[in-house]
């Protein structure tokens, strides 16, 4: 006798607003389906896994339970709500894309299935991503593809992986294709997700950081943009920004010091 198969999805019950309304927003910019529970006491059979708050997670006994507001970011939850539906405690092989630029793309592909689309604010920012997307889906092998664009924010990137020990490969990102209707940040994610099915050149060591005149020349119009013309920052300053060493707010903040003392 053939059985009906139930695909197992997530489901939504507290009584704190603002986080239930961050959710339903986060699942609903990732399409990813959800069901909104009106009783913990009479859950469908359908759903996996319950995400909650802290404060209530104690009323579930039997389901599996993710506490939403205890992570760092409502994302972070969802991936480890995503991760517990899928019930897989360990992959064969993982592959990491990264679409690089300003606010680079992040992509995570599992045995052949898409775990997680994210972008971050900035260069420095992936290495913390990466670290948690390995604590949170354990794999026996890792491999990390970065696009071969935007060369100095991709070396900063690679120069910041390195130390985890994980292979990186450079990938002819101009193999991707994401429409241009499409949101900036939808497409970073998108071509991230590409990029980490594509093969690349092995990164036998750490690469260098040689901004050009016209890297500077950027750096400084746009601390001139964010402080409505009062001042740019120095060459030095647009330096250390382009090379990683600090940011642009805080150069903007420390010159901006300087000028007042």
């Amino acid at each position: 006798m053939n059985q009906s198969v139930i695909i197992k999805t997530l489901g939504i019950y507290t009584k704190n607003f603002e986080l239930f309304h961050d959710l339903v927003t986060t699942l609903k910019q990732r399409n990813i389906p959800y069901v909104a529970l009106n009783s913990k006491d009479h859950i469908p059979h359908r759903i996996g896994v319950v995400l909650t708050s802290h404060s209530e997670i104690h009323d579930f006994r039997t389901l599996k339970i993710i506490a939403a507001d205890a992570y760092d970011t409502i994302d972070i939850a969802i991936d480890k709500a995503l991760h517990l539906l899928i019930g897989k405690e360990l992959y064969t092989k993982i592959f990491i894309g990264i679409d690089p630029g300003e606010k680079p793309g992040i992509a995570l592909v599992g045995d052949d299935i898409l775990l997680q689309k994210t972008q971050v604010k900035s260069p420095e920012y992936v290495v913390k991503i990466v670290k948690q997307q390995i604590k949170n889906y354990p794999s026996r092998e890792y491999l990390i593809r970065i696009g071969h664009g935007s060369i100095l924010d991709r070396n900063r990137i690679i120069n910041s992986l390195i130390p985890l020990g994980i292979p990186i490969e450079i990938v002819d990102e101009s193999k991707t294709s994401s429409s241009q209707q499409t949101k900036r940040m939808r497409r970073d994610s998108e071509a991230a997700a590409a990029i980490a099915l594509l093969k690349g050149g092995i990164v036998q060591r750490k690469l260098p950081l040689q901004p050009t005149r016209g890297d500077i020349k950027r750096v400084q119009e746009k601390s001139r943009q964010i402080t409505e013309g009062k001042f740019s920052i120095s060459e030095k300053s647009a330096l250390k920004v382009l090379k990683g060493e600090k940011s642009l707010a805080e150069a903007i903040k420390d010159e901006s010091r300087q000028e007042s003392n």
